[in-house]
């Protein structure tokens, strides 16, 4: 897989004839393919637990939400241990440009979801932003908030 603009991990890697390879993912507690996109999840929720001391327990992936009444799959969430999301995630594969697009999407998401920060990677390029819903603004952050500041 390619490199990213993430530390290097020593994720648990298996091959699969003929298909390609898998790569477990801790959050479901199980292997999956390995696709470009899965890639920069696995990679960056690593980032979240080892660099920015995200609680593993508190991340979840692909789950299903509502939204405009048409059901959808968030790519991760984090949440507090009083159970409400803190900050919505969205992936992508290394080749595509995070465009306006990507950020209607998770925008859309977190109609549902209400989370204070969205953030969006393809591993390579990463945004963070904050949601401040009293005053209707957001702020694009300079970098990923540690787990404690949030």
């Amino acid at each position: 897989m390619e490199q990213l603009n993430l530390p290097s991990y020593p994720l648990k890697r298996r091959k699969r004839i003929p298909t390609g390879e898998d790569i477990f993912d801790p959050f479901r507690k199980k292997w999956v393919k390995l696709t470009p996109e899965e890639w920069v999840r696995q990679n960056f929720l690593t980032y979240l637990i080892v660099e920015k001391k995200y609680p593993a327990g508190l991340i979840a992936v692909e789950k299903s939400l509502k939204v405009s009444k048409m059901n959808r799959r968030f790519d991760a969430v984090l949440f507090n241990t009083a159970g409400e999301a803190k900050i919505l995630l969205e992936f992508k594969a290394p080749t595509i440009n995070l465009s306006h697009r990507v950020v209607d999407q998770i925008a859309a998401y977190n109609i549902a979801i209400q989370a204070n920060y969205l953030i969006i990677s393809n591993g390579l390029t990463h945004f963070c932003v904050q949601m401040d819903y009293q005053n209707g603004r957001t702020t694009f952050l300079t970098e990923i908030p540690e787990y404690i500041k949030l």
